[in-house]
């Protein structure tokens, strides 16, 4: 039996509603297929528009063995490639961010175009063709301000996504802010760990006491399969329909995407530790209201988001190998919000700050434990891991689906 197969065929053995066998969070080989047949093949946040505001203005992302481009060219749209030169394979940017007017090859200063193009090659000969040459595209795509990217050559479907979240999140005018702060942390635990981690709160009251002064914990409020019958929901979404804010419960037929806005708990405006606004100035007019609560929003494999009335903050997920784990957090607030005036950044990040650094010792004492050779799987709690589960059955489906014969995937050429 081959590695593929034996996979499948542990996906078939394990038990529903259980956590997934060792190999899953430990072995490099089954590391390998969570790119190939996941994050090589999903939509993926890279980042936002925001960030890339001018033409030449560009990010760079090391996705497993591909390291990719994002740029925005002198019409104004953004562009994905493969961060490799196509002469010898060097890497054309190697920071994290920058702005350049054109992209220049550092090892043999081949020049492209901001659309990629081939614009100059030194001495190649009077036979070389360079149109033959352009930089590798790489799908991309933006959802009110949210930059996607695909590797696949054939990217699975994204509009119904768009069609879904546009309306929830266009009107905080995330396309029209800024990043006001930025952090990375390495967690030391296998990033379905990450997730399973975010997708309940069942730990929330003994792990996160900063968290748990403004987001409730209470399972049906977090529940995946949006049976909230809650009056404070009902009353939230009715206020925020008032608003002309879409309000409800919205999921994919397959899981991978969500969205809902929940109340924040004892009138809260905020993740603060006083629970007021951490931005004088809101997001946008048409969300400046006292008692919007939290957009929550997820999108398997990569991001995780709470829109608020004065902030967003966004969660990138990008597995960096078995048992690593890189997870990038983004504080955004308008884009004329000045620091030291309408914010402070202290107030505006410590909650989250310590959440994440509580989530990172909750994921890597979690790895420990799954590296014993005693461990097996077992039973998660149906009330407040239902979430988990939600996660993990998404996880199996499509890494069985994917494993069972889909054509590998592949890049175009600009």
């Amino acid at each position: 039996m081959d590695m593929r197969s034996d996979v499948v065929a542990s996906l078939y053995r394990q038990n529903a509603g259980f956590s997934l066998d060792r190999s899953f969070y430990t072995a490099e080989d089954v590391y390998g297929l969570d790119l190939d047949a996941v994050f090589y093949r999903e939509w993926l946040f890279v980042g936002h528009e925001c960030e890339l505001p001018d033409s030449g203005s560009y990010l760079t992302l090391q996705l497993g063995d591909y390291p990719l481009l994002i740029v925005r060219d002198a019409s104004g749209a953004l562009r994905a490639f493969h961060n490799a030169c196509r002469h010898r394979g060097s890497r054309l940017c190697s920071a994290d961010r920058g702005k350049v007017a054109k992209l220049v090859c550092p090892y043999h200063q081949w020049t492209y175009e901001l659309d990629g193009r081939l614009l100059f090659a030194r001495d190649m000969g009077p036979n070389f063709e360079a149109e033959r040459f352009g930089l590798k595209l790489v799908h991309c795509e933006t959802l009110a301000g949210y930059v996607f990217v695909c590797v696949a050559e054939t990217p699975p479907d994204f509009a119904s996504f768009c069609a879904m979240a546009e309306p929830y999140l266009a009107p905080h005018g995330l396309a029209d802010a800024k990043v006001a702060y930025e952090t990375t942390i390495v967690e030391k635990g296998n990033w379905k760990l990450v997730w399973e981690n975010n997708r309940e709160c069942y730990h929330c009251a003994g792990s996160h006491p900063e968290l748990c002064r403004t987001f409730p914990d209470t399972p049906t409020l977090t529940s995946p399969t949006g049976d909230v019958a809650d009056p404070a929901v009902l009353r939230l979404w009715e206020r925020c329909r008032s608003l002309a804010l879409p309000s409800g419960f919205a999921i994919s037929d397959d899981a991978q995407y969500r969205l809902t806005r929940l109340p924040l708990l004892r009138d809260a405006e905020s993740y603060t530790l006083s629970g007021k606004r951490a931005v004088k100035r809101p997001l946008s007019a048409s969300a400046d209201a006292s008692d919007i609560g939290a957009l929550l929003l997820y999108h398997y494999p990569s991001t995780w988001n709470h829109v608020l009335v004065d902030h967003a903050v966004s969660f990138r997920v990008v597995p960096l190998g078995p048992q690593e784990t890189a997870v990038t957090t983004k504080w955004l607030v308008h884009k004329d919000a000045v620091e030291g005036v309408d914010y402070d950044r202290k107030t505006l990040t410590e909650v989250w700050e310590a959440t994440n650094d509580q989530d990172r010792q909750v994921v890597e004492e979690n790895q420990r434990g799954i590296n014993s050779p005693a461990y097996e799987p077992g039973p998660y709690s149906p009330v407040h891991e239902a979430g988990v589960i939600q996660f993990v059955d998404w996880y199996r489906s499509i890494l069985e689906q994917r494993l069972r014969g889909e054509a590998p995937a592949a890049t175009r050429v600009a």
